[in-house]
């Protein structure tokens, strides 16, 4: 059995209803995990952009991507290693207040981190980090000992080094359309 990688799936698509859905039972059908999953606008009008990082062999990314361009929604994906991106998560902590103002150290923890606090009220206080998956664990452990009340992580966003050249793609496509 092949080694496994860890594996960033781009998949630039219409919006449309059930996408998800049928996306998703192809990683089911495989029995593949979704380590992370995320989805917003993209660069281009009207396209939305599916980031789904998985840690699969070789083999099966390529099989993957082939399946999922098979989706009428799919206007194209692409998948890259690490190392062919740039990529971060965003974190939001919920901590008692009254660590704060007890406990100093939280404050140098807190700034160690590069984190920001973006909100304080007299029960909690919120805490923002964006980082690797490593940094926002990092973050999450420490502040267990400070009463930490609720932790949310997003999944990965990222953008490739090299260009992916999907406006390209788009425009042939909307040029054989017309």
């Amino acid at each position: 059995m092949k080694k496994k990688k860890t594996y960033t799936i781009s998949i630039y698509s219409e919006d449309n209803i059930g996408l998800l859905n049928r996306i998703s039972a192809i990683f089911l059908k495989r029995h593949i995990n979704i380590v992370s999953f995320s989805t917003s606008l993209s660069e281009i009008e009207g396209v939305f952009r599916f980031i789904i990082v998985v840690n699969i062999s070789p083999d099966q990314i390529k099989k993957i991507v082939l399946q999922i361009e098979k989706q009428v929604d799919v206007i194209k994906a692409f998948f890259h290693t690490d190392n062919e991106t740039i990529y971060q998560e965003s974190a939001l902590y919920k901590v008692k207040s009254s660590s704060l103002f007890e406990e100093r150290h939280i404050q140098n923890v807190i700034k160690e981190s590069h984190a920001n606090i973006v909100t304080v009220s007299p029960d909690f206080f919120v805490i923002e980090k964006t980082g690797f998956r490593h940094e926002t664990e990092d973050l999450r452990m420490k502040l267990v000992e400070y009463g930490l009340l609720q932790f949310v992580r997003s999944g990965r966003i990222s953008v490739t080094k090299s260009k992916m050249g999907i406006s390209e793609i788009l425009n042939t496509f909307k040029n054989k359309n017309k």
